[in-house]
C-alpha cells in the first residue's frame, strides 16, 4: 500500500489591513505570493503586483485574483505611478530590477507606508555606467547611500533593506551560528542584546573570516544553447551584480591587500574592493555536501554590513573586524553562461531560460562558513532540494524558495515592528525570521571541518604561501 504523504500544516503569522504593492513579478515574487496568502491574513483585494513585463506571471496573478498591472517604473514616473496605489498604512514590496531602493524608501517614509527589498539597487546604469568610478559603482557605495536615510527617518515606518537569502536570511545564520560555537566551546551561549556584543562573541569564538559560502547543483535536461544564459534566480540580477567590482568585508587579521585591491575614501570603511568584476574572481571555499571548490565572489550587501555590523572599536581605533564575502558556485549551466557572458566583456546574452519546472534533480547548499577558530571550520545552513522545495512550495525551485522565505519573514517582521526606520538583516530579530524561515529550508546542518584554504595547494606547482596565517586573504586569490 502507497504511502500517504503528510501535508504540512502551515499557520497565519501575522494580518495586515492595508494595501500591499509588489514591484516586479519574477521569480521571487511569483514564488512568494502564494506564502504570503499562506501566513498573512490578507484578501486578494489588497494586493496589486506592478511590473515592466509580464514574463508569466499574469497567469498567477489571475489564479490568486490579484490585479496586475504592466508598467516600467522610471525615475520621472515611478512616484505619479505608485502615488494610486500606496497611501500611509500600506506595504511595498520591492521585488525588481533597475528601480532605485533609495528613491523608493523615500517615497514610503513619505507616505507612511512600509517597505522591503532583497538588495539596494540603482536607476538603470547605476551597476555599469563607466563614467562613475570602480568604487562607486559598487555595492559599498549603494549601502552608503542607503545608510545615509538612516537618520533623517528614525523611528518612522519600517524599510527593511536586503532581506532574501543573501543578503538577508545569512545574517540570521551567522547569529545562530556563533550560539551554537560558543554552546559547543563551554562559553556563555545567551544571544547578545547588543551590537557591540555580537562582535565581542565573535571576537572572543576567534572567528577571523566568514564565507557565504553556496554551491547550487539544480540541473536541467535541457542542454544550454550558445547565446543563451540559464539561472536558478534572476538572471538580470545575477549579471548585473557580477559586473560589479568584486568586493568583500576587510578583516583586522588581513596584512596585505590583494594586488589590485584598493579601500573606499568615503563611508565606513568596512570594505575594500577589486579592480576586476566579481563573475571572473574566483575563490577557494567549502561546503559539507561538496566540500572543496571555487566560487565567485559576486558583491552582496551582507559583506560589507556583515563585516560593518561585528566591527570593535576602542578609542576610535578599529580593534576587531572579520573578513566577510560570498562565494558562489551557481548552478553548472549558469557557470557555462557565466563564461560566455565573460568572453564577450559582460555583454549579457540575448536569450535567457530560468529553470524551475524543468529542473529534475540537485539542491541549494546556502550557509555561512565560520573559519580561524579552534575547531578549524564551521559551516551553517541549509541544504535544500529540488524535491522538498516542491513539496513545501509552488512555483518555486530550491534556490528561489531560499530567498521567498526570508521575503515572507522580513514582511511579517515589518508588520510586528511598524516603526523601526530604515533596517538592515543585521539588525533584525534573528530567532524570530529564522522560525518562520526554518520550515521552508530543509535540512538545516551545522558541521566542523579541517579543511583550509591552503590544503593540497603546490602539491603540483610551487607557490609562495604564508602558511603561518591560511585565512590571510591574499591566500584566496584567483586561480
Amino acid at each position: 500500500m502507497a504511502k500517504k504523504s503528510k501535508k504540512k500544516a502551515f499557520r497565519k503569522h501575522v494580518a495586515f489591513g492595508g494595501r500591499m504593492v509588489m514591484i516586479g513579478f519574477g521569480s521571487i515574487g511569483q514564488g512568494v505570493l502564494p506564502l504570503i496568502f499562506r501566513h498573512i491574513d490578507i484578501e486578494p483585494e489588497q494586493i496589486t503586483i506592478i511590473s515592466a513585463e509580464d514574463r508569466g506571471g499574469l497567469k498567477e496573478t489571475e489564479r490568486y485574483d490579484v490585479k496586475f498591472i504592466e508598467k516600467r517604473l522610471t525615475q520621472e514616473n515611478f512616484r505619479e505611478v505608485l502615488d494610486k496605489h500606496v497611501g500611509k498604512g500600506d506595504f511595498l514590496v520591492n521585488l525588481s530590477v533597475e528601480v532605485a531602493s533609495t528613491s523608493l524608501v523615500e517615497f514610503c517614509q513619505d507616505k507612511g507606508a512600509l517597505y522591503i527589498d532583497t538588495c539596494i539597487e540603482p536607476w538603470p546604469g547605476g551597476y555599469t555606467d563607466p563614467s562613475l568610478s570602480v568604487s562607486r559603482r559598487s555595492n559599498y557605495a549603494l549601502r552608503e547611500t542607503m545608510l545615509a536615510l538612516k537618520p533623517r527617518y528614525e523611528g518612522g515606518p519600517t524599510a527593511v533593506i536586503a532581506h532574501g537569502a543573501n543578503p538577508g536570511l545569512v545574517s540570521h545564520f551567522v547569529k545562530k551560528a556563533l550560539l551554537n560555537l560558543a554552546q559547543d566551546f563551554g562559553m556563555d551561549a545567551a544571544a547578545p542584546t547588543t551590537r557591540e556584543g555580537w562582535g565581542r562573541l565573535a571576537r572572543d569564538l576567534g572567528v577571523k573570516t566568514i564565507h557565504i559560502a553556496e554551491r547550487d547543483t539544480q540541473v536541467s535536461k535541457k542542454p544550454k544553447k550558445v547565446g543563451e544564459f540559464v539561472n536558478t534566480w534572476s538572471i538580470d540580477g545575477f549579471v548585473s551584480e557580477g559586473s560589479q567590482p568584486a568586493e568583500m568585508g576587510w578583516g583586522t587579521h588581513e596584512k596585505l591587500l590583494p594586488y589590485d585591491g584598493a579601500h573606499h575614501d568615503f563611508g565606513c570603511g568596512a570594505a575594500i574592493y577589486l579592480n576586476r568584476p566579481g563573475l571572473v574572481t574566483r575563490v577557494r571555499t567549502w561546503t559539507p555536501l561538496e566540500g572543496p571548490f571555487h566560487g565567485f565572489i559576486i558583491t552582496h550587501n551582507e559583506s560589507i554590513s556583515m563585516a560593518d555590523y561585528y566591527t570593535l572599536r576602542e578609542g576610535g581605533q578599529v580593534t576587531y573586524r572579520p573578513t566577510v564575502h560570498y562565494a558562489y558556485h551557481p548552478c553548472d549551466q549558469a557557470i557555462m553562461s557565466m563564461h560566455e557572458c565573460a568572453g564577450k566583456n559582460l555583454q549579457q546574452q540575448k536569450d535567457q531560460r530560468l529553470i524551475v519546472d524543468e529542473i529534475v534533480h540537485g539542491r541549494d547548499e546556502l550557509g555561512v562558513l565560520l573559519m580561524g577558530h579552534r575547531k578549524g571550520i564551521y559551516w551553517y545552513g541549509s541544504q535544500l532540494d529540488i524535491h522538498e522545495a516542491r513539496e513545501l512550495a509552488p512555483y518555486n525551485n530550491a534556490t528561489s524558495l531560499q530567498v521567498c522565505a526570508p521575503v515572507l519573514s522580513g514582511i511579517v517582521w515589518a508588520i510586528e515592528n511598524p516603526q523601526r526606520g530604515v533596517v538592515e538583516a543585521d539588525e533584525m530579530d534573528f530567532e524570530r525570521n529564522l522560525e518562520i524561515c526554518l520550515p521552508y529550508l530543509g535540512p538545516m546542518v551545522g558541521e566542523y571541518g579541517d579543511w583550509t584554504p591552503l590544503q593540497d595547494r603546490g602539491r603540483l606547482f610551487y607557490e609562495d604561501l604564508d602558511t603561518a596565517d591560511p585565512w590571510q586573504f591574499t591566500n584566496f586569490r584567483v586561480m
